[in-house]
C-alpha cells in the first residue's frame, strides 16, 4: 500500500456544465492511496497519513497528481511516421500511413512499434489509449499482449478496408467480420483490453462490409465501434460521390448499423445539422483531433458549441497525424483552436477533457479517468515548474490553475514527473 502526497486534483462535475469551482476539488496538501492497483481514497495528506501508517509515503512535494491522460483517437502503427512533412488527407494517407501500415504484415514489427509506442506515450502521463490497429490480425495480437504485460487498459481495433487502398492493405466484408470476431472473442474483456470494431471510414469500406462489421456490432452491443467522420472537406465530397443515396456522411455509417451510444467518431469537423442531432439523440461520442487537424489542415472543431449541443466529447493525439504523443500539447492545441472560434477553454475544461470527457467517449468513466475511491490507479504527476520558462510564470501564479496553465500550454515530457499503470509507476 502507498500513499502519494501532493497537490491532487479530482472532477465532481463536467466544467463545460457547472463553473469549475463546482466540477474540481483542488487540494494543496492532498493525498492518493493506492492499495492493489487501485484509489483506496482519496484526501487530505495529513487525514490519510494518520488514519494509514503502515502505508508507504512517496511524497511529490507540490507536483500535481491527477487521472492518467487518456487518449481517445490514435493510430499506433503510424509511431514512425509522425510529424511527416504536411500534405492533404488523402495524399498523406497514400504517401505515409499505407506504406509503413503494409510493414505490420510482420508480427516482430508489430510487437517493436507496439512497445515503442508504450513506451513513448507512459512517458508523456498517457496510460489508456483507443487504437486503430492495421489490417493485420497480428497488429491487433501486438498492441493488446505489450497492454496485457504492463497491466494497462486500452482499446484497439483491427482496421478494416476493402477498398481504395492498396492491394496489401485490403481485406474484404467476410475477413473483416471474421477476423474482427475472432480478435474480439479472444481479447475483448481479457484483463484491462477491450475492443473496438474498426472501419476505417466509408472512403475505403464497401456497403457490404459496412453491412458486416455493422451486424457484428449489433451482436456484440457491449463492444466500442471507432471510425472517422467529416475530417476535411475534400473527403466528404468524396463521400458524397461514392454515396450518392445518402443523406449525409453519417448516414453512411447509420444506413449499415453503425451509428450508437458506443461509437466513437474522430474529428467530425464539418457536421451538419442532422448529423449533430443524431449523434446527440443515440448519445454518440465525438473525438477532438486538434494537433491532427491544424498538422494536416482539416479545420476547427467546435467543442464548446458541440458540448453546449449535448455531444459527448473526448480529447486525442491521432498519432501519427497529430504531431505529438503528449496529451498536455494536445490541451494546448485545444485552447489555441477555442481562440481561434471566440470559445478558449478554462484549464479545467482541458484537464476534464484529457481524462473523464475521454473516459466518459470510451465508457470507461467507472474504471478510469479520475482520483476517486475504487478507479483504478492510473495517474500523472506533474511537475508545474518543469523548464525555467514555465517555472518563471508558475512563480506568479495567485491560484492552482494559473500555476498549472503553462504546463498545459508549454509543457511537454519534462513536465511529467511519474506515470502510475495499474498502481505502479512505469520505468
Amino acid at each position: 500500500m502507498q500513499l502519494l502526497t501532493g497537490q491532487t486534483l479530482s472532477f465532481s462535475a463536467d466544467p463545460f456544465a457547472v463553473p469549475h469551482p463546482e466540477a474540481c476539488t483542488l487540494r494543496r496538501r492532498g493525498a492518493v492511496l493506492v492499495r492493489e492497483g487501485r484509489i483506496a481514497a482519496v484526501g487530505e495528506a495529513d487525514t490519510l497519513r494518520a488514519a494509514h501508517p503502515q502505508a508507504k509515503v512517496i511524497s511529490y512535494g507540490d507536483d500535481l497528481i491527477c487521472a492518467g491522460f487518456i487518449d481517445a483517437h490514435v493510430h499506433y502503427p503510424q509511431t514512425a511516421i509522425i510529424a511527416s512533412w504536411g500534405l492533404r488527407l488523402i495524399d498523406w494517407l497514400n504517401t505515409y500511413t499505407f506504406p509503413e501500415e503494409a510493414r505490420f504484415a510482420d508480427p516482430a514489427h508489430a510487437a517493436r512499434i507496439a512497445a515503442r509506442y508504450l513506451d513513448l506515450t507512459a512517458a508523456h502521463g498517457t496510460t489508456t489509449m483507443a487504437s486503430f490497429c492495421t489490417i493485420h490480425p497480428g497488429s491487433v495480437d501486438a498492441l493488446f499482449a505489450e497492454a496485457q504485460a504492463r497491466g494497462q487498459c486500452v482499446v484497439a481495433g483491427k482496421t478494416c478496408m476493402d477498398r481504395n487502398a492498396p492491394d496489401d492493405l485490403r481485406d474484404s466484408a467476410q475477413s473483416a467480420y471474421d477476423d474482427s470476431k475472432a480478435l474480439l472473442t479472444r481479447w475483448h474483456g481479457t484483463d484491462r483490453l477491450h475492443y473496438a470494431i474498426t472501419p476505417r471510414f466509408t472512403p475505403t469500406s464497401t456497403p457490404d462490409q459496412l453491412e458486416a462489421l455493422g451486424a457484428l456490432w449489433a451482436e456484440n452491443p457491449a463492444c466500442l465501434m471507432q471510425t472517422h467522420l467529416s475530417e476535411q472537406t475534400d473527403e466528404i465530397a468524396w463521400v458524397r460521390d461514392l454515396h450518392p443515396e445518402a443523406r449525409d456522411y453519417l448516414d453512411t455509417y447509420e444506413a449499415h448499423g453503425l451509428l450508437g451510444a458506443r461509437g466513437l467518431y474522430g474529428h467530425a469537423i464539418h457536421l451538419e445539422e442532422r448529423e449533430i442531432d443524431r449523434l446527440r439523440e443515440v448519445g454518440a461520442a465525438l473525438i477532438h483531433c486538434p494537433t491532427s487537424n491544424t498538422f494536416i489542415g482539416s479545420g476547427l472543431f467546435r467543442t464548446a458549441a458541440l458540448k453546449t449541443r449535448g455531444l459527448g466529447v473526448g480529447l486525442a493525439t491521432d498519432t501519427g497525424g497529430g504531431s505529438s504523443f503528449s496529451m498536455l500539447r494536445t490541451m494546448a492545441a485545444a485552447y489555441e483552436i477555442g481562440q481561434l472560434l471566440g470559445t478558449p477553454l478554462h484549464a479545467a475544461q482541458l484537464l476534464w477533457l484529457a481524462t473523464q470527457g475521454s473516459a466518459r467517449a470510451l465508457h470507461l468513466d467507472h474504471e478510469i479517468g479520475n482520483l476517486a475511491p475504487g478507479l483504478a490507479a492510473d495517474l500523472v504527476v506533474l511537475d508545474l515548474a518543469s523548464s525555467p520558462a514555465i517555472a518563471q510564470r508558475q512563480a506568479e501564479a495567485e491560484d492552482l490553475w494559473e500555476a498549472l496553465f503553462p504546463t498545459i500550454m508549454m509543457g511537454d515530457d519534462r513536465a511529467v514527473r511519474a506515470t502510475w499503470i495499474n498502481g505502479r509507476p512505469t520505468p
